[in-house]
């Protein structure tokens, strides 16, 4: 039997497996898409001649303070490129540095030393501005801005609530229960308190939150609805590939300027599928997708798209920061089941909680194996089938759909979003 070699990332590195390619139905990548040549003159382009709005340097006055919303690690945005050139515009228009701040979208991820903030934006940013966290969970950083017709309080940080204009920044993809990411998530749930956070996600059992849709979705609307309580003055988003390159540029009015990026999303990130496949073999994309089984989530998302009811799903994600929320764990260890979990979350909606229901929801349907450095036993515990390598996995995978199955390849895993034909 021939056999082809392939290569997926995994972490830092890449790992390579062989495979019959007669048995690969097909190989899923984001649509080949030039990037730009010069982003910088893009950007440029973009704040000057935004969607609705008037251009960026028209927005800050003399004497006005304004908030930055600059995404986590776990959102790659490529912050460090645009910012300089945001704070430069508006210090052409009269504001100088000391009158802007950023302030990390990071909803109820974990907090960024300093020195991580200097990556993500840069370090002529970071010495020029001010940089803060977000912490959901210190109520003391949150001010009270209003209740959306859903019930949900909203409490934003009391930085972003207090400057004259907040800037949302960040980039698009396809998001599993919000319809796709950026846009408003930089504030809602980017720098909202923890309380708030969870009863927006608590929305993702509901009809209506999935992936790829805004319009009648209950999440997506009750965070616009939030956000209008402290409009955005202005918003930059980006397109990026998996090389980080950027793909397209953004600017203007924070929600049709969004409606726009997630155009072009589904242009270039969603992938036809003939037919579902018995066999799907996935990666994130290696670091920082795989940084944790919390971010894995989203590749699991896709891959479970493209399985038929009772196939399988191997994946490679290293996971070096471990599962990535304690809540999440300390749940799959009471809870054990899908079921037991699904009734819990119902009853008593957490964010963590949530991602052990928006994980084991998933495993009705297909057996997930995982390729990763968690210990073996953890992850038992997370109810993945634990394999030590590519060759493990494949032969326990083949033990359950046979010698010849139909495979499918995802070696963007946390990027493209199977859509079935017909």
């Amino acid at each position: 039997m021939a056999t082809k070699e392939y290569s997926f990332k995994y972490g830092r590195k890449e790992v390579r497996f062989s495979l019959d390619p007669q048995l690969v139905m097909g190989e899923l990548t984001i649509q080949d898409y030039p990037p730009l040549k010069d982003p910088v003159a893009e950007i440029l382009k973009a704040i000057r001649n935004p969607i609705q709005s008037r251009p960026f340097r028209q927005i800050g006055k003399p004497g006005q303070t304004v908030c930055f919303l600059v995404n986590d690690p776990t959102r790659i945005a490529n912050s460090h490129v645009f910012m300089p050139l945001l704070l430069d515009e508006l210090n052409a228009a009269g504001v100088p540095d000391k009158d802007m701040f950023i302030l990390f979208s990071l909803g109820a991820h974990r907090l960024l030393p300093e020195t991580e903030m200097a990556q993500l934006v840069g370090p002529e940013t970071a010495k020029r501005v001010k940089m803060y966290n977000s912490d959901a969970r210190d109520p003391s950083q949150f001010k009270y801005a209003g209740k959306t017709s859903r019930g949900n309080e909203v409490y934003f940080h009391k930085r972003a609530m207090e400057a004259d204009h907040v800037v949302c920044t960040g980039s698009v993809v396809y998001h599993f229960f919000c319809g796709f990411g950026g846009g408003r998530k930089a504030l809602f749930p980017g720098v909202t308190r923890y309380d708030t956070i969870c009863r927006n996600h608590a929305l993702l059992l509901e009809p209506g939150a999935v992936a790829g849709r805004l319009k009648g979705n209950p999440a997506y609307e009750d965070q616009v609805e939030g956000t209008e309580m402290k409009r955005p003055s202005f918003l930059l988003n980006v397109v990026l590939n998996e090389k980080r390159e950027f793909l397209q540029v953004y600017a203007g009015d924070y929600i049709q300027a969004h409606l726009e990026a997630c155009k072009f999303v589904e242009s270039i990130y969603g992938t036809p599928i003939d037919g579902l496949a018995d066999l799907v073999i996935a990666t994130c994309g290696g670091y920082p997708k795989d940084i944790n089984v919390y971010q894995l989530q989203k590749t699991m998302d896709n891959a479970w798209l493209a399985v038929r009811p009772g196939g399988v799903v191997i994946i490679l994600g290293e996971c070096e920061e471990g599962v990535g929320d304690d809540l999440y764990l300390e749940w799959m260890k009471k809870y054990k089941t899908p079921e037991r979990i699904e009734a819990e979350i119902r009853a008593n909606f957490v964010v963590g909680g949530h991602k052990a229901y928006a994980v084991t929801r998933l495993m009705k349907k297909a057996q997930f194996i995982l390729i990763s450095s968690l210990d073996p036993d953890l992850s038992r515990t997370l109810l993945f089938t634990p394999a030590k390598d590519m060759k493990e996995g494949l032969q326990t995978a083949l033990a359950k759909v046979g010698p010849q199955p139909r495979v499918l390849l995802m070696p963007q895993g946390s990027l493209t979003v199977p859509i079935p034909k017909g």
